[in-house]
């Protein structure tokens, strides 16, 4: 019966991804401690987890809903979204192994760097908690079942929402449009309200986030380790964060511009870390590229070496595409052409360039693939599943398991596209 099981989970892989063959001529960096066979954190082998995963997709499970908690005490401190609105939180709590470990997810959703654009936001869930969801599913490194999140799933794990349009790191206000720009004021309180319901009792936790909150993981990363005293093992992650400031398709920095807006119009300039505003402008401080040196808590990078966000925001905007000639490219990677590749792997050595110090440091970890896709630590088909992205022999969440317990040195590079037949390829309509 298990080998049925087996087989729906891998049928699984093959419908959720391109292609599932794994890849054979990567690159990985791995100084591996021996391993128990049967209990590396909390008495879930990864073969053991990869079963289980299987019989529970070929029953369908659902995932868990966890309700949205708003932080009533953050009006009095100013700490609101874009329109005023308090912000919140979605958590589940831990229990048994678990009960004093936090996983603490910085939810993304772009930036806004004019009126106009913080505006038009506001009246979003991006820019108000008016409009955000009731509840929402918690899947990926968030899912509270062993067989899908196999190191973090009994530990309370939150998801802040993200509603400030400034990676949580803004502090000012423009009265005439009534825009309040307070993202460090909310992750501020809403780590004061965490540590009040347990939080400052945790022994591990860790700092996640994607995209925009990937940006902010990095940000606030040593922040979020200051709350705990040493003993505790505290870290972050930061999933499809490291944006980089490089030359668009033109020859123009579309995303130089657009941080630069960012922070002027947040009045972010204080809030950045000191260690990299002391050197550079700290504009050129909000990309990663250049902040994840000053980071001192130990940091692990999520990135696809081809972000599809970058492809279209920053790297390929229609903007800067005049003539039409990167639409098809823009949302299928399978329509580009030869030269587009070549532009898109120029981008992909630019990345390894950027991280080149940061990989040199045995505390921090890499996964960088080489896939068109944007987030992969929320998504369970990415982050752990039968099929889901592998680098050699490991996939996302074993990769982040292991660094995270210190049960291996992660850096894992893969080979440049079209290499990797594990990916799952994002394509736009």
């Amino acid at each position: 019966m298990m080998t049925l099981y087996l087989w729906l989970g891998f049928m699984y892989g093959l419908m959720m991804c391109s292609l599932t063959w794994k890849c054979v001529n990567c690159f990985e960096f791995e100084h591996s401690q021996p391993l128990p066979l049967q209990d590396w954190n909390n008495n879930v082998t990864y073969k053991a987890a990869a079963e289980a995963f299987a019989y529970a997709y070929a029953r369908r499970t659902p995932p868990l809903m966890v309700g949205l908690t708003l932080v009533n005490a953050a009006a009095s401190k100013g700490a609101v979204c874009l329109d005023g609105s308090l912000p919140g939180y979605h958590i589940h709590r831990g229990y048994g192994s678990g009960a004093n470990s936090w996983l603490v997810q910085l939810e993304g959703g772009g930036w806004c760097n004019s009126i106009r654009k913080c505006v038009f936001s506001k009246k979003t869930r991006h820019g108000s908690s008016h409009y955000m969801e009731k509840q929402i599913p918690f899947e990926g490194i968030l899912s509270n079942k062993a067989e899908e999140n196999p190191d973090f799933y009994n530990w309370n794990r939150v998801k802040v929402r993200y509603c400030d349009g400034g990676s949580f790191s803004g502090d000012s206000q423009n009265e005439a449009a009534q825009l309040y720009f307070r993202g460090q004021r909310i992750w501020s309180v809403v780590m004061e309200d965490l540590m009040s319901k347990g939080m400052r009792y945790a022994n591990q936790a860790l700092l996640s986030g994607c995209s925009a909150g990937g940006l902010a993981s990095i940000l606030h990363c040593d922040e979020f380790r200051h709350l705990f005293p040493r003993t505790a093992r505290v870290k972050c992650l930061s999933d499809a964060g490291l944006f980089l400031d490089v030359p668009d398709i033109s020859g123009w920095r579309t995303l130089r511009y657009m941080f630069a807006g960012v922070v002027t119009l947040q009045g972010m300039q204080k809030n950045l870390p000191q260690g990299c505003t002391k050197r550079f402008n700290p504009i050129m401080c909000f990309f990663p590229q250049r902040s994840i040196a000053s980071v001192r808590t130990p940091l692990f990078l999520v990135n696809t070496a081809y972000d599809t966000w970058q492809i279209q925001v920053s790297l390929a905007p229609a903007s800067a595409d005049h003539h039409g000639n990167w639409n098809g490219c823009r949302k299928n990677y399978a329509r580009c052409t030869g030269s587009q590749i070549s532009f898109l792997q120029g981008f992909r050595n630019q990345m390894l360039y950027a991280v080149r110090g940061f990989s040199r440091l045995k505390k921090n970890g890499l996964f960088i693939n080489s896939c068109f896709a944007h987030c992969q630590t929320e998504r369970q088909d990415t982050w752990f599943s039968p099929g889901s992205p592998h680098i050699k022999s490991k996939g996302i969440a074993e990769s982040v398991g292991n660094w995270y317990f210190d049960r291996a040195v992660i850096m894992a590079i893969d080979c440049p596209y079209p290499c990797d037949h594990t990916c799952h390829h994002l394509v736009f309509k």
